[in-house]
């Protein structure tokens, strides 16, 4: 997982948990909601995501309510990686726990556009814009974070043991 390659999303600032996983879907059956993850910021978004594809955010990303069905609802559509120019200190914190890779880059939204083929590399902290040839550094995280990811997130650790 250390290499995650796939099309760009790209959200502005202060995208919430309640655009991400809106809150009028979430007494419907979980795949039904999924059906609704960041419809309302994108309406294409929930229909033609894939594996590996990649969100790119503005600031304070994931803000509002700690609702983790909205880091959850993103990884289990197929997205790969979440890089922004910031977070929202728990819905990174519910990202990283359940193994959805969440990266900070100050420019990100000025060198990437919906669409584009990019290439994150978490060991060395790189994002790649595969469209343009740009490439950005992205925050570099810790080895346990990275063991968290790798595993598929804290349960899985726990379950393995490794915890």
């Amino acid at each position: 997982m250390e290499v995650i390659k796939g099309r760009i999303w790209k959200f502005g600032d202060n995208i919430d948990t309640d655009l991400i996983a809106p809150g009028k879907y979430l007494g419907l059956p979980y795949e039904q909601l999924l059906e609704h993850i960041l419809e309302p910021a994108n309406p294409d978004f929930p229909k033609k995501v894939q594996k590996g594809d990649i969100v790119i955010g503005g600031k304070n990303f994931g803000c509002g309510s700690s609702r983790e069905q909205a880091p959850r609802g993103l990884k289990d559509l197929g997205v790969g990686a979440i890089i922004a120019e910031s977070f929202a200190r728990i819905f990174f914190r519910n990202c990283i726990g359940i193994g959805l890779p969440a990266l900070t880059s100050s420019d990100i939204s000025k060198h990437f556009e919906t669409g584009h083929e990019a290439e994150v590399d978490l060991r060395n902290g790189t994002i790649t814009n595969l469209t343009t040839g740009k490439t950005l550094e992205t925050s570099k995280l810790p080895d346990m974070m990275l063991e968290i990811l790798e595993t598929g997130g804290v349960l899985e650790m726990l379950k393995q043991g490794k915890l």
